[in-house]
């Protein structure tokens, strides 16, 4: 086996600051409100590339796989990446102040006009609004895996997939059953 072609890296010129950190995740957060993971892939990827679809899926796989929600840890790696601790720091209030400002003000909001069908209307229409982000997403990050004619990694995720949607095991049950076989083969064919 032949080792695997290095991983190509985003092309910016320099390392985006403290308070490019904390306004790009503080806008991603806002506008992506419910829904925030394919906003951030976009801004990371394709608006500032920052970084390269692989490097996406390789830092979100961290992020799912670590406790805690994953666009927060996702959030801390890139954090990390450009600016270590004080980017993490940066990134993560970014990411964190317009939704607890937006939550507080649509709380006081439902607490007074939450009774009335038509904001029950509203809410299922942003339901189907957010899942149809989430299959974009999940089809804009297998593109890579597909073009490299990945077949184990895309056995692995069928497997995966498979397991949670179809099966319904609980994610965690499966990512511990799954994940030490990945990681093994990955290791084998990189000798």
């Amino acid at each position: 086996m032949h080792p695997p072609p290095p991983v190509k890296v985003a092309e910016t010129a320099e390392p985006p600051g403290l308070v490019h950190l904390f306004f790009s995740f503080f806008w991603v957060s806002l506008i992506g409100f419910g829904g925030v993971l394919p906003w951030a892939r976009r801004m990371l990827v394709e608006q500032k590339r920052w970084l390269t679809p692989d490097q996406f899926n390789e830092d979100l796989a961290l992020a799912q796989f670590l406790p805690g929600p994953n666009i927060l840890n996702l959030t801390i790696v890139v954090g990390q990446r450009f600016r270590g601790a004080a980017g993490t720091l940066a990134a993560t209030f970014g990411l964190m102040t317009s939704p607890v400002l937006v939550a507080l003000g649509l709380a006081f909001l439902y607490g007074r006009y939450g009774q009335l069908e038509e904001v029950h209307q509203v809410m299922r229409g942003v339901a189907a609004a957010a899942a149809g982000l989430i299959l974009a997403t999940a089809a804009k990050m297998a593109v890579p895996i597909i073009k490299a004619d990945e077949r184990v990694q895309i056995a692995f995720a069928t497997i995966t997939f498979v397991g949670v949607a179809v099966l319904g095991f609980s994610l965690p049950a499966v990512l511990f059953s799954v994940a030490p076989f990945s990681i093994a083969v990955a290791l084998w064919r990189m000798r």
